[in-house]
């Protein structure tokens, strides 16, 4: 295959994404949770593989003609914000004006952060929590926590998107990679295991889920403070 060929069939891959995305929702759109997760799973391995393939192949030189950058937002936007609020919102986990009140909050503050153009640092982090609200979702659905406790996390996570705390990268993220990469790859096992199981509450996968979700989240602001060795 061609160097054309090769790059032009990543930009095919991460289009997948879309059609992901339209299977997670015709499943949310039946309050079959479950798959819709499932979906989203997939959509989010397919984020993971495509980035380092389009780098691989230079996209940018042997495909110009499809921008790989703006279709991977699009359907991140999708797959990480749209759907995962539409979830939120419909299955109850946010009764009454809560629920209004984070779709607005979640759908507003993504659309702004991912046309931030301060979003990446240098070492190939995130400024500012990704809006990474598949993940969150996800582990609300497993929990079922306190609306409240929803309700905040949402509101700490909005405004955490244009604070200047460090996201890391599991992939680009140089920094403790060999231990990210894993984590994120074990993230998305439980969270596609919790999904299998239609979250079953003693499923183990519920803990793993935490935890994994919990150094994911720090892991950049730890980064912060503890400076790299010299």
């Amino acid at each position: 295959m061609t160097d054309h060929g090769k790059a032009l069939f990543v930009h095919l891959l991460t289009a997948t994404g879309a059609v992901f995305a339209m299977l997670a929702l015709l499943a949310a759109a039946q309050e079959e949770w479950s798959i819709m997760f499932l979906w989203l799973v997939v959509a989010f391995a397919v984020d993971g593989i495509d980035g380092p393939l389009a780098r691989k192949y230079d996209v940018k030189t042997n495909a110009p003609r499809f921008d790989g950058v703006l279709l991977d937002l699009i359907i991140d936007y999708l797959t990480y914000v749209f759907i995962p609020a539409f979830a939120l919102f419909q299955s109850g986990l946010l009764p009454g004006w809560t629920g209004w009140v984070a779709i607005i909050v979640i759908t507003f503050a993504s659309a702004m952060y991912f046309c931030d153009s301060r979003m990446k640092t240098t070492d190939n982090s995130f400024q500012g929590f990704p809006g990474c609200w598949n993940m969150m979702v996800l582990v609300m659905f497993a929990l079922e926590p306190n609306f409240w406790v929803i309700l905040g996390l949402v509101a700490v996570l909005a405004v955490a998107m244009f604070l200047p705390l460090k996201f890391i990268h599991p992939v680009r993220t140089e920094r403790w990679r060999g231990l990210s990469l894993p984590i994120a790859l074990a993230w998305t096992f439980f969270a596609g295991w919790a999904a299998w199981v239609d979250f079953h509450p003693q499923s183990w996968a519920h803990w793993g889920l935490v935890v994994t979700s919990l150094y994911l989240v720090a892991v950049g602001i730890v980064q912060q403070i503890v400076p790299p060795r010299a």
